[in-house]
């Protein structure tokens, strides 16, 4: 049978070894990750049995429990990345938090973030310690600006910044080219990251200049860039932290929040459609029906007639 004590045991150890996690930050998965084998174990259950609807019940007792939202947050995260690990050694075939992840009925508009809410995320990652706090606000305001794909960020060449453009040229579905457009809030960001670019360098290649590493997000990994999904997972660590649930947040909703925050701006559909890259403008069209609600909202609860009672 196997064993939710051993497999923690076995991430504490990657997440020393392989992503040289500060040791606060591994006590704090040790703690949150004990914290869900305590809620399974009556159930009769632990992390290496439990299913989705189990894992459920716990994320749902987390908002009952009167934690504050950040901490719920994170033991959210916590259990999510356990899960992403144990699937990828092959210990499990499912990912019973997952389930957690689908739109509700009712509800199949894309997430989206306020604009407060993106800048919660990106001062979070800010507040991360040296090369890796700049290098994922960098990698957050590059996304948020100019609505790039993740796929298109992770594989951006350090031409295409080296001489801070307002605009970057950038190839996505289809080898079809368009103009992503980078605001002042990005452009400071890359100056900042590009200062300490050369420590995410591979080793081979640290006294080898620039040239021998073409990426703006170089890695020490197989690729030799950073990889989507580890953007993705350092992007619930910085929402959890902002106290935000990380299952609102992945790099496609950033896309989601350039392009709702842009038609809330009174932005012409047809710019945001060249500005996603979408072929077909109905495509777009659902930003609009994603705004619309937003402002529906805002109306419902902030206008003195919208108000119930």
């Amino acid at each position: 049978m196997a064993d939710g004590a051993a497999w923690i045991e076995a991430f504490l150890e990657m997440m020393a070894g392989e992503r040289a996690s500060a040791r606060n930050t591994l006590t704090a998965y040790a703690r949150d990750l004990a914290d869900a084998q305590a809620f399974l174990k009556p159930r009769g259950h632990d992390l290496a049995s439990a299913g989705a609807g189990a894992i459920e019940a716990y994320f749902a007792a987390l908002s009952d429990r009167g934690l504050s939202p950040a901490t719920a947050a994170r033991r959210r995260s916590a259990v999510r990345q356990f899960y992403r690990f144990v699937l990828g050694e092959g210990w499990r075939s499912d990912d019973p938090s997952r389930r957690v992840d689908a739109p509700r009925k009712g509800r199949p508009l894309p997430k989206v973030l306020s604009r407060a809410e993106v800048d919660a995320i990106i001062a979070a990652a800010g507040a991360r310690d040296g090369a890796q706090g700049l290098r994922l606000s960098c990698m957050i305001e590059l996304a948020y600006a100019s609505g790039l794909r993740i796929s298109e960020l992770t594989a951006l060449p350090l031409a295409a910044l080296a001489r801070d453009p307002t605009y970057l040229i950038v190839k996505g579905k289809g080898g079809k080219e368009r103009l992503a457009p980078l605001n002042d809030a990005a452009r400071a960001a890359v100056k900042a990251y590009l200062e300490v670019r050369k420590g995410f360098l591979p080793r081979k290649t640290e006294g080898g200049g620039d040239a021998a590493n073409p990426w703006l997000f170089p890695s020490r990994g197989k690729a030799g860039r950073l990889t989507p999904r580890r953007f993705a997972q350092l992007l619930d660590e910085a929402a959890a932290d902002a106290g935000i649930d990380p299952a609102r947040v992945s790099p496609h909703v950033l896309r989601h929040a350039f392009a709702t925050h842009l038609l809330e701006g009174g932005a012409d559909l047809r710019i945001v459609q060249k500005l996603l890259g979408h072929a077909d403008i109905a495509t777009t069209q659902i930003y609009t029906h994603v705004a619309g609600e937003r402002l529906r909202e805002v109306v419902e609860t902030k206008h003195p007639l919208g108000r119930k009672g």
